[in-house]
């Protein structure tokens, strides 16, 4: 059975979908219709669908809100009239972009490629995704950052990112935990600014407030049945991941 979630303000284009996805003939349910950034953070924080039909402009902001939130798994086909976010959407897991008004021909080639992607042996899949990104990192022009300048009231001075045991972002001010357990303010305003800088091989975003360094994780214990709780170097208080994260973090920490 594939779950799937519609993230969708108007009510015509969410029976459209529905009618497509009925069309497939396959086994599939949708376990929510949400028209709001609100909704889809908090249903996103307990339930992790298999594939995500998104709007981008909802009734209180921008779909990109969510998945600056909540980290996301799974793929997502994006549905719009606007043909400009196709950047930033390719950027938050899309793996579609179909611009409205769309067919049922393009519908299912959206679809086509989310089973091809699914079907894709575990280890290919992990070669695409670092290829991907080592990609990305080249046409940026931009390595990954080695350190961190930080501000405090004796002047500047410089952290070493592979000194640093995890990210915590807390009321809208980022810190980063070096593996003595000192606690470090950093000049980023998002968790998701200093996620984008850091090799993802070395670090993984555990939840809404959280990025780990996979050298400092020195224990991993289960919370319940869909949460880890993680024993990091220097923080005597386990950190815990995401019911939507549990499943590619523990992928991640054992490559």
């Amino acid at each position: 059975m594939i779950k799937i979630l519609i993230i969708e303000d108007e009510i015509p284009a969410r029976k459209k979908l529905k009618r497509f996805i009925d069309g497939l003939g396959l086994a599939t349910e949708v376990i929510a219709e949400l028209d709001t950034v609100q909704a889809g953070i908090a249903f996103l924080e307990i339930h992790q669908p298999d594939l995500i039909f998104s709007d981008i402009e909802l009734l209180d902001g921008n779909a990109f809100e969510i998945y600056a939130e909540v980290p996301v798994a799974c793929p997502i086909i994006f549905t719009t009239a606007y043909d400009h976010f196709w950047m930033e959407a390719f950027d938050s897991n899309g793996i579609a972009y179909l611009l409205k008004p769309f067919s049922q021909e393009r519908f299912r080639k959206a679809w086509d490629k989310y089973i091809l992607l699914t079907q894709s042996p575990p280890k290919q899949k992990t070669a695409i995704d670092d290829l991907a990104q080592l990609i990305r990192q080249n046409l940026s022009g931009q390595p990954y950052k080695k350190r961190f300048t930080i501000s405090s009231i004796q002047g500047m001075y410089f952290l070493e990112t592979g000194q640093i045991a995890y990210f915590e972002a807390d009321e809208g001010i980022v810190f980063a935990h070096d593996k003595t357990g000192k606690k470090h303010l950093l000049s980023a305003s998002t968790l998701k600014e200093i996620e984008e800088q850091l090799n993802p091989a070395d670090f993984f975003r555990i939840n809404r407030s959280e990025i780990v360094h996979k050298t400092y994780v020195e224990k991993i214990q289960r919370y319940n049945k869909n949460i880890l709780a993680l024993q990091m170097t220097g923080c005597e208080t386990p950190l815990k991941t995401s019911q939507n994260t549990t499943a590619a973090f523990r992928e991640w920490v054992e490559r």
